[in-house]
């Protein structure tokens, strides 16, 4: 879907791996998001260029 992208990474509780959906159409986000797998917490950050997720950081909680 338009300014939409999905994006696979690893959890760092359980190493699964995980797409999540982000929308593009912001500079920078940082929430805390629940591993669908493991249910762990996992805070995330990234950033969004021209429509493209261009950074990306997945981190435990308690990091």
């Amino acid at each position: 879907m338009e300014g939409e992208e999905e994006y696979f990474f690893q959890c760092p509780y359980c190493f699964s791996s995980v797409s999540m959906i982000f929308e593009t159409f912001y500079g920078k986000q940082e929430y805390i998001e629940d591993c669908e797998v493991c249910c762990r917490p996992i805070t995330i950050n990234y950033s969004i260029d021209d429509g493209k997720v261009t950074s990306f950081n997945a981190l435990r909680l308690d990091d």
